[in-house]
């Protein structure tokens, strides 16, 4: 079979797949500053939250938080969708992963730094946001590309709930045609084609702050 004939079908979970990867990214990006920020928050109901989320998608299976999230919490009167199920169990566990990336970072930034911005009388949250923040998002970037490249990889799990996505359609095309090298051969590619530039995107953004920062 010829590859035109296969990339069609493998195009159409391209969309899915995508889509998935774009709504879990943001979903993850917002968790990850908000646990990130609970881990380091004065209050400790706050830490103990954000603590609980982190160790819980950390210390557990993305398989298995995929199926409870799609298979047990019906039982529990909650259905979602496959879409919703699919990407809030990545954005989820990506999250939680990133927050670790966040406070990292915010905790690398010399101490020198705060005390600058109180001298400066600046609140809190000014220092944050003037101060730390800039300094801290750009040693969060390489982590964060990491973690969208995993979040991508991981897409290929959202198969197992019913999702068309690009390794559903390729497993579709395989027990249809049985061309299996041809098969996963176009699907090794097509990551590679989607991963590269988020790669290179994040390299690049990289650069440009750090270039703005000298």
């Amino acid at each position: 079979m010829a590859i035109l004939d296969l990339l069609p079908a493998l195009l159409k979970g391209l969309e899915i797949t995508l889509i998935i990867t774009l709504l879990a990214t943001l979903l993850a990006l917002v968790l990850a500053f908000l646990a990130g920020f609970g881990r380091l928050s004065k209050y400790p109901p706050l830490r103990f939250l954000a603590a609980v989320y982190v160790e819980a998608f950390r210390g557990t299976s993305l398989l298995v938080q995929l199926f409870w999230i799609y298979f047990a919490l019906p039982i529990l009167g909650i259905s979602l969708p496959p879409l919703t199920a699919g990407v809030l169990t990545l954005g989820l566990n990506c999250g939680a992963y990133g927050s670790e990336v966040v406070r990292s970072a915010i905790l690398a930034v010399p101490k020198g730094q705060t005390e600058a911005g109180i001298a400066l009388n600046f609140s809190p949250w000014q220092r944050m946001r003037r101060i730390i923040l800039p300094q801290a998002f750009v040693m969060m970037l390489p982590g964060f590309g990491n973690l969208q490249i995993e979040l991508l990889k991981s897409t290929s799990l959202v198969s197992l709930i019913t999702l068309a996505d690009l390794t559903y359609q390729a497993s579709v095309l395989n027990a249809s045609t049985m061309e299996t090298t041809l098969i996963y051969s176009l699907l090794l590619v097509i990551y590679f084609l989607i991963a590269w530039p988020l790669t290179r995107g994040i390299r690049w953004i990289e650069n440009r702050l750090t270039v703005g920062r000298y």
